[in-house]
């Protein structure tokens, strides 16, 4: 592959057979940042998408899949671990921030290229809190506000245990709220909300416009190596029937939670011994303008004790096509596929030989995982109800209902703390070669899809990167930088990506302009 060659592409109308440079399998938010870098870094190179469905980010991108929030460890309490000594660990926040800065200056990238008009339709600016009760959980709370104040990173965050201040924080939540012991919360005006599906098919019409080949409803259901070294594709078209195979020199899989057969597919043994376990997630959705307009945060509690990180309860003001909601959750359910719109025979089918005593070793370890998942999906509204309740006293039932996030497929494999370790975040895995990556697991997953991918290049097209330099410091100015060896870089990035993206207004609860203009 070369960035100066002259590129050949041949259809065959009988055997339905083409070759192109870069092939993305899925049409999310991980293939739509690759293929936008790659058409930045390399504009000549030919790109095919296989996507399932008929329209881009309907899976795990799709906005009302995931909850929406710019994780950027300002309000997620379990990416702080205190540890036995009484310190807290924040290296995972810092690590996950950082990697949303990436992402916030390729966005500003893109909207100063006018690759992106407008940035509210895909971003907006809504702070994150986190809000404890009891003695022990404030306890935590505040030795992790002073841990994470001290970092530049984390400058500008508040914390407060006064009830009056709360109230003005976040009057929803304290509402006919009866205290009974210490409450406290922090709170960072920097959050954000992102719709992760708008800004997928903000990028997918942008690479369509630079002649990317978009194929919608085509399934990949094979790949394997050719002589020459590059990957053939055995793609099904979903309305016609018929079989085509495309051939390219670089493959990335970015199918979510179908990203896990496609790999074993490929046979690398980068993949071996590495299983997956599907969890879905429910939430709570209001949209009563007179509830929603009461609450403007992004409030992350945290999780009762037992429970899996992931079901960490937070209260979410979303903005969706430039309207106002609230989600709460999530909830888990149970389903043996990978993906929405998957086989009932997902998980089965995705153990093999070489992940079998991993996945028996997963189940053992996990049992309490499983009990959870049972507890969780026998559910009623009204027991939803009454842990929504831990957030907003007085909620009533007709204000809220239920719905079907996305799927996730949580990685289980072997690590240095033992065999049938379950994973939670995100990883990339790549032949030897480069010729082929997938990416595997679920949060921060979106948030972070700039820093992942740009991992995906280094790991893939490491041959390039001397001459990609210059073009990727322009788009990402911290590139190759650690940002907290350079404090004096941290807010002058939050002021240049504040104001490219429209995130400098304060918003608060009911009469602001900013909630005016969303309105």
């Amino acid at each position: 592959m070369s960035a100066t060659n002259t590129h050949v592409r041949t259809v065959s109308m009988s055997n339905q057979h083409s070759r192109t440079d870069v092939i993305l399998i899925g049409a999310g938010i991980m293939s739509a940042t690759l293929g936008t870098l790659l058409k930045e870094l390399a504009p000549d190179w030919e790109i095919t998408v296989f996507e399932r469905l008929s329209r881009p980010g309907e899976e795990s991108s799709n906005e009302w899949n995931n909850a929406g929030t710019g994780h950027a460890s300002l309000c997620e309490l379990n990416y702080t671990v205190e540890q036995p000594d009484g310190s807290i660990d924040i290296s995972k926040a810092v690590k996950v921030n950082e990697e949303f800065q990436v992402s916030k200056q390729f966005w500003s990238y893109l909207v100063q290229s006018k690759i992106i008009e407008n940035p509210r339709d895909f971003i907006a600016p809504v702070p994150h809190m986190s809000f404890v009760q009891g003695e022990q959980d404030s306890a935590f709370l505040k030795k992790r506000y002073e841990t994470m104040s001290r970092h530049p990173l984390f400058q500008g965050m508040e914390y407060s245990e006064d009830p009056d201040q709360l109230r003005e924080w976040i009057p929803l939540m304290m509402q006919d709220r009866i205290i009974k012991g210490p409450i406290a919360a922090t709170r960072m005006e920097s959050g954000t909300d992102v719709n992760f599906g708008a800004l997928t098919r903000l990028l997918f019409g942008h690479l369509q416009r630079k002649q990317v080949n978009v194929q919608y409803h085509r399934h990949v259901d094979d790949l394997k190596r050719a002589g020459d070294g590059s990957w053939e594709l055995k793609v099904r078209n979903l309305q016609t029937g018929e079989t085509e195979y495309h051939r390219a020199k670089f493959v990335f899989i970015g199918g979510g939670g179908g990203s896990l057969h496609l790999l074993q597919k490929s046979g690398i043994p980068e993949g071996k011994g590495i299983g997956g376990f599907p969890v879905s997630g429910l939430f709570m959705v209001c949209k009563n303008p007179e509830i929603v307009t009461q609450h403007h945060a992004k409030v992350y509690g945290k999780a009762p004790v037992g429970a899996p990180p992931m079901s960490v309860p937070h209260l979410d003001t979303r903005i969706i096509d430039h309207e106002r909601s609230l989600l709460f959750g999530p909830f888990a359910g149970f389903s043996p596929k990978f993906l929405k719109a998957g086989s009932m025979l997902d998980l089965f089918t995705s153990v093999k030989l070489h992940n079998l005593l991993t996945m028996l070793a997963a189940g053992v370890k996990n049992f309490s995982l499983t009990a959870y998942l049972i507890q969780q999906v026998m559910l009623t509204k009204e027991q939803r109800m009454e842990a929504l309740r831990e957030f907003i006293p007085n909620a009533r039932s007709e204000d809220w209902e239920l719905i079907v996030a996305g799927q996730r497929v949580q990685i289980i494999k072997d690590t240095a703390v033992g065999r049938g370790t379950l994973q939670f975040g995100t990883e990339v895995i790549s032949a030897a070669d480069g010729s082929i990556a997938a990416l595997l697991g679920a949060s921060p997953g979106a948030s972070t899809a700039v820093s992942v991918m740009l991992e995906v290049i280094q790991r893939c097209f490491p041959q390039y990167l001397k001459a990609w330099e210059e073009k990727i410091v322009e788009m990402i100015p911290s590139y190759g930088l650690k940002l907290t060896e350079h404090p004096e870089l941290i807010q002058e990035l939050h002021e240049s990506t504040a104001r490219m993206l429209g995130l400098e207004a304060e918003a608060v609860p009911g009469q602001t302009a900013s909630v005016q203009q969303e309105a």
